[in-house]
């Protein structure tokens, strides 16, 4: 097999149906539960702390063991179509006003524009866990930072906190709601509650079903990936590759890493950005 030179240790994943598509978040995941055990050990799929349960398309199914889940956004990648926010909001019942995956649009030194999407970092040191007074901000087994709506009395230092900007407050009362009637939980924050804060949650309800994140699925340039770092894979939905090779040979970098927060989220420049917003 011939590998692409920007993709390091790259394994093919089983072709759709219709060469012309993508696979479907649910293949394309569940695939790497084979690729997983080749490059590494074990499978690229999660599951979130006991006692909330997901959403309903979920209901009756039994998820994976946890894993250490992280994002990787290729900027060489991304031309800033914004179908990451869109899919996002469509699929969380989010105003417009609220992005929790949000493309910024900056420039270089030389004036050149280029597209970084920004979401929660999931750190791993997250300020805005160690400020809430009331712990409607935690950290999930799989390493995921969540807000529990039912806790949180929206005193907002979390949003203070945070130093990628990165949290929502409610308000109002959502417009949109699901279709179905359910409760929020932290893991499907849907419909938002007024008077809390909201953000990315990493479509937790979908990964440890092994369903990729609603950003990743609709991203059309393939700029984003999913990926767990105890398995070192991660996928695109197209292909997939050794995380840890990966991040290294491409020079991956991550948001405002002197502050020790350990983010989650690493970024492949590739066009001469300059990151350090």
């Amino acid at each position: 097999m011939t590998v692409p030179p920007d993709r390091v240790d790259l394994v093919e994943l089983p072709q759709a149906a219709d060469p012309t598509r993508r696979m479907t978040r649910r293949q394309a995941l569940l695939a790497l539960a084979g690729a997983g055990s080749a490059l590494a050990a074990g499978p690229l799929v999660g599951s979130i702390v006991q006692g909330h349960p997901a959403d309903p398309t979920h209901q009756g199914e039994t998820p994976l063991p946890a894993r250490r889940w992280a994002m990787v956004i290729d900027l060489r990648r991304c031309d800033g179509c914004k179908k990451c926010t869109e899919a996002c909001q469509a699929k969380h019942y989010l105003p417009p006003e609220q992005e929790w995956i949000k493309v910024y649009t900056l420039r270089d030194r030389t004036g050149v524009e280029y597209a970084v999407p920004r979401l929660c970092m999931h750190c791993e040191d997250a300020p805005c866990v160690r400020v809430c007074p009331v712990t409607a901000t935690f950290v999930d087994r799989d390493g995921l930072v969540l807000v529990d709506q039912d806790k949180c009395i929206g005193c907002r230092l979390c949003i203070a906190a945070c130093p990628y900007e990165a949290r929502y407050f409610n308000w109002t009362e959502p417009k949109v709601k699901p279709l179905l009637p359910t409760k929020a939980t932290p893991e499907f924050p849907s419909p938002q509650q007024r008077g809390t804060v909201g953000k990315c949650v990493l479509c937790v309800h979908n990964i440890k079903y092994g369903e990729l994140p609603y950003c990743v699925d609709a991203c059309t340039m393939d700029a984003l990936y999913i990926g767990d770092l105890d398995a070192d894979v991660a996928t695109n939905g197209t292909e997939t590759v050794r995380l840890s090779t990966f991040l290294s040979q491409n020079n991956a970098i991550r948001l405002k890493e002197e502050l020790n927060t350990k983010p989650r989220v690493w970024y492949i420049p590739g066009h001469g950005e300059d990151l350090e917003w």
